[in-house]
């Protein structure tokens, strides 16, 4: 079983959030085949839009872990997080 991760940021993403800081934070999360995340200033938009995109790619465990952004504009899990599907 394929296993993938979305992380929801909530909030506003620093003026720095960029595509390439979105990809080390991808590259970091390695217990997953998949990961997608959502900001408000890059990758997607919603939680279906990404949950989409993961089962494209033959991901069928999916996970959404809550995030959000500190005061120096570090992503920061919350620790919640909700089974999607598999």
């Amino acid at each position: 079983m394929r296993h993938g991760i979305i992380i929801y940021a909530a909030g506003e993403a620093p003026p720095d959030w960029s595509e390439e800081k979105e990809a080390v934070v991808k590259q970091m999360v390695s217990e997953a085949d998949g990961v997608e995340i959502i900001t408000s200033r890059t990758g997607h938009f919603d939680v279906m839009d990404a949950w989409y995109s993961l089962l494209l790619k033959s991901i069928n465990h999916i996970v959404c872990r809550m995030a959000g952004f500190s005061t120096s504009g570090e992503l920061v899990f919350t620790g919640r997080s909700l089974r999607l599907s598999g």
